[in-house]
């Protein structure tokens, strides 16, 4: 267990990861979750802190404390985004980005998709050191995204566990899909509707698809991969028919995958590369072998035949 636990993985694929979630963070503040600075306009006694935010104990927002928040927390989060002072930086934006998620779902609406990401947040500081294109394995590194990933398959299977306890098997042959189709259904999502009995279909195929989960991490290579892309299909198909959304979840989820191999830096040098003058003709040095003559100029030889 232990050695499936630390797994070692390249340093390139931590820093990968690292620079990732912490960039989500940083877009997560500008585009998915800007809100949470108006939730501290409606009155003081609406806010009813979770669990945690009364063990620890926090104090009741206020449109100051969440700007501090807001702005600290988006500078940080691109600074640790550069690899710098990983453990450092990595504590303070997780405990930054922590009181930002009590603060949003202390109002009566808790989203799960964020698990995933929030563990990320707490085990990146972890792994130390790691370079973008550094071959060498790190046990620490692989505890990290292994638990990243322990915490994303929860999730599934969590979910599915939530629904049959609350729902019971009723949940399996409800209208669970109809509502979120009539709340907040795309054109898509009202011809799957159209089809009889297709919508209890794939709530059995949602809840069989939860509960199944966990044997991801029985799968080795390209099957594993292809896994991890069905997953990300299955969430495409949920935000193009009820809208719902799971970046946070998504961005978690790319722990499965082998991100060393994504180098955008190199990828834009070689297009640069490409680009070149075409004009640039500069004669290309060759080193003639032992004993061989002096190769010709190739900008003032004369041409075959002359």
């Amino acid at each position: 267990m232990t050695r499936w636990l630390t797994e070692p993985v390249p340093r390139a694929r931590v820093a990968a990861f690292r620079t990732l979630i912490y960039l989500f963070v940083a877009a997560d503040l500008a585009l998915f979750t800007p809100w949470v600075r108006t939730r501290v306009a409606v009155p003081g006694e609406l806010y009813q802190p979770l669990l945690v935010g009364r063990l620890l104990p926090l104090p009741t927002p206020t449109p100051a404390l969440v700007d501090v928040i807001f702005w600290a927390l988006l500078l940080f989060a691109l600074l640790a985004a550069t690899g710098r002072a990983p453990r450092l930086l990595g504590w303070t934006v997780f405990a930054l980005y922590f009181e930002w998620m009590i603060v949003a779902m202390s109002y009566g609406k808790v989203d799960h998709d964020r698990f995933g990401l929030l563990v990320a947040l707490a085990v990146l500081p972890t792994a130390g050191r790691a370079r973008h294109g550094d071959p060498t394995r790190t046990e620490a590194g692989g505890w990290a995204l292994r638990v990243t990933q322990i915490a994303v398959i929860c999730t599934y299977f969590l979910a599915a566990w939530a629904k049959l306890r609350f729902g019971g098997l009723d949940w399996l042959t409800g209208s669970v899909l109809a509502r979120a189709i009539i709340r907040r259904g795309t054109d898509l999502a009202d011809l799957i509707a159209s089809v009889p009995y297709l919508l209890i279909v794939a709530q059995f195929g949602i809840v069989a698809f939860e509960l199944a989960s966990p044997a991801i991490f029985l799968l080795r290579g390209r099957w594993r991969l292809y896994t991890v892309g069905f997953f990300y299909s299955f969430h495409l198909v949920t935000f193009a028919t009820i809208t719902i959304s799971f970046a946070p979840h998504l961005a978690a989820m790319t722990s499965f995958l082998p991100l060393e191999r994504v180098r955008p830096l190199v990828w834009a040098g070689r297009l640069v590369g490409r680009r070149r003058d075409p004009g640039d003709r500069r004669p290309v040095e060759v080193e003639a072998p032992p004993g061989a003559p002096p190769l010709a100029d190739p900008a003032v030889a004369e041409p075959a035949g002359s």
